[in-house]
């Protein structure tokens, strides 16, 4: 096995470990997903009738907002610690280095809430039968999710107040993945089919794939320098 293949191996499971420990691991992203898709229906007086038209949008949301809950300390752990500065020099460009912790995310959060996600829809009244469809619409935006929040924390990285920066970075982003997940959902609600809105989400998250790698390097080496 050449070295490269060897330490992409070793950074995958350092980064896994590292995304599924730290900072609560995925029980934190889930538990606010569920608690906050719990409260809205007792905040809009639990009326099933009322919540059904905004049902999918609400659980994007909540799938949006958990997404970014771990994302502050996806870089600024390694700069605090110089573990930053040596994935720099290691036989890994920072481009894969950027993409191996993305996905790390994605394994460690962005699943975990594909699997929520049908049991925080039944709660704001979706249908039994749009279960399968959630949990791959979330799959899939999640995957979208962890590389542009990953990008975002790299823009924010040695910055003050990171969260907020990456808050101000992240949220309009994820606006397409909102818009495609919660049209996919509708449209199936509707006896439609989602595959429109699924194949604009899937483009999302490959757009993010390709772009987020690159995009996040430079600004890993901005900060470094």
């Amino acid at each position: 096995m050449s070295p490269a293949r060897i330490a992409l191996a070793v950074l995958f499971r350092r980064e896994l470990s590292l995304a599924w420990g730290g900072g609560g691991g995925p029980l934190l992203a889930c538990g606010f997903f569920a608690c906050l898709t719990v409260l809205v229906p007792l905040a809009a007086g639990g009326d099933p009738v009322g919540l059904k038209p905004i049902a999918s949008a609400i659980a994007w949301l909540a799938l949006a907002l958990a997404s970014m809950l771990s994302l502050e300390r996806l870089f600024e752990r390694d700069l605090e610690d110089g573990a930053l500065d040596l994935l720099a020099t290691g036989p890994l460009p920072l481009e894969a280095v950027f993409a191996v912790k993305a996905v790390s995310q994605w394994l460690a959060t962005g699943l975990p809430l594909a699997l929520t996600a049908p049991v925080a829809a039944l709660t704001l009244g979706l249908a039994p039968d749009l279960l399968p469809l959630t949990a791959l619409a979330a799959a899939i935006g999640g995957l979208g999710f962890a590389f542009t929040g990953a990008l975002g924390a790299a823009l924010a990285l040695g910055t003050r107040r990171g969260g907020l920066l990456i808050a101000i970075v992240v949220l309009p982003l994820f606006i397409p993945p909102v818009v495609f997940g919660a049209g996919a959902l509708e449209r199936a609600a509707n006896s439609m089919d989602p595959a429109p809105a699924l194949a604009l989400l899937a483009a999302y998250a490959l757009f993010a794939m390709s772009l987020g790698p690159f995009a996040g390097a430079a600004a890993i080496r901005n900060a470094q320098g």
